[in-house]
Formats: structure tokens, C-alpha cells, sequence
């Protein structure tokens, strides 16, 4: 039997429990505006530029850490992973591998330079085979 004073507390713990459970850490920071391009274009099998722009009310961004992962809307598929880099303030690029044709998704991961994290989703539909070309198998 549960004691009556624990009983009573038992669910606001069990609340503030799941509520820290659901907290990742990442948040999607609004008022972040994320605007990312894939070259070439339209997207294709293989290797691929991705530049990222982060800017807020203040304009671009800068000094953020940036993770990229290009992964497809299908399960099965390994994910692709790549490191941004700062190429001009705000804007960030990654070399990644496209390799295999269809829909996919890129999170953008960021670590600001004010402490907070943030992760954004961006869908890259149509990867596809570059024209006149056959796929390896």
C-alpha cells in the first residue's frame, strides 16, 4: 500500500518524469530561419554540396556548430552524416552522399553560439539518377 503523503506526490513526480523524458535538448528555435540549398540542382545520386543559412531578426547567424544528416523517408536506409562549416557569416556548407534515388530528409543540427541547440528538418524530394546516366548497381 502506498503511503497517503507519498500517494499524493506520486503523480506530479511521474508528470515531471515524462515531461524531462521528452525533452531531447533540441529545440526548434522559430525564430531561427533555416534556408538550406542542394547542388546540384535538381538533387542526384552521388556527391552533393549543401549550403545552409541561419539568420534571426538581427540577421545571419554566425559561430554556430552544425551537424548535417541526410537520411530517406523509407526505414532500412543508413543515414549520412557531415560536419558544416562556416563559409561567410551565417552561411554553412557540407559535402554529402547522396546514394540511392528518392525522397529524402536533412536535419540540420546546430549548437548556437548563445548556448541553445536547435534541429530542423528539411525535405529534399527527387533524388535521382543524373540524366543519360545508368545507376551502378
Amino acid at each position: 500500500m502506498i503511503d497517503t503523503r507519498l500517494g499524493k506526490w506520486l503523480p506530479i513526480l511521474l508528470l515531471t518524469l515524462v515531461l524531462a523524458g521528452c525533452d531531447r535538448g533540441s529545440k526548434d528555435l522559430p525564430s531561427v530561419a533555416v534556408d538550406l540549398v542542394v547542388s546540384p540542382e535538381p538533387p542526384q545520386i552521388g556527391p552533393a554540396v549543401i549550403t545552409v543559412g541561419l539568420s534571426d531578426a538581427r540577421g545571419p547567424v554566425s559561430g554556430a556548430a552544425m551537424e548535417l544528416e541526410g537520411n530517406m523517408h523509407h526505414a532500412g536506409m543508413v543515414p549520412v552524416f557531415a560536419q558544416a562549416a562556416e563559409i561567410a557569416p551565417g552561411r554553412y556548407q557540407a559535402d554529402l552522399e547522396f546514394t540511392m534515388s528518392g525522397d529524402w530528409f536533412i536535419l540540420v543540427r546546430a549548437q548556437l553560439p548563445d548556448g541553445r541547440s536547435m534541429e530542423r528538418k528539411v525535405d529534399v524530394p527527387g533524388v535521382d539518377v543524373l540524366c543519360g546516366e545508368t545507376p551502378t548497381p
